[in-house]
């Protein structure tokens, strides 16, 4: 083999990895949606069980519009033409992610709900981890 087979071997094996490579992120994303989906609906869900009096009713309404706006608005960066609109949208996503965080804690310190709401808290912290990631990620490049 000569030098030039020998750098377009190399080239191609780069083009190869770089495919996978953003296959597999790709992967992730959706993977990454399909979680916020989940947590979405397991706070719907979680918010069938919260007391019916006035305040309760007050934060089963936020935190189903924080949860679900914030899968909603993750899903719109699957679309983005441009780095500052992805960053844009899943930047309104983290926020979305911290208020329902906040509502989370909110509903622990009232005792509303149970163990499901001390889950849905954890699983709330880590998906706002990932998020900033993906931000901080994606601003790089």
């Amino acid at each position: 083999m000569g030098c030039g087979d020998i750098r377009k071997f190399k080239i191609k094996l780069k083009i190869k990895f770089k495919i996978k490579l953003k296959q597999k992120m790709m992967e992730k994303k959706y993977d990454y949606l399909d979680r916020l989906i989940r947590f979405a609906g397991d706070v719907i869900l979680m918010t069938k069980n919260l007391p019916t009096d006035m305040a309760a009713n007050v934060l089963r309404n936020q935190i189903v519009r924080s949860a679900s706006s914030a899968v909603l608005n993750f899903g719109e960066t699957q679309g983005s033409i441009s780095t500052k609109d992805y960053s844009n949208k899943a930047s309104i996503c983290l926020k979305e992610l911290r208020e329902t965080e906040v509502n989370l804690k909110i509903l622990k310190h009232v005792n509303y709900g149970d163990d499901e709401r001390d889950q849905l808290l954890i699983e709330c912290v880590q998906l706002i981890k990932i998020c900033r990631t993906i931000i901080n990620n994606k601003q790089k490049t």
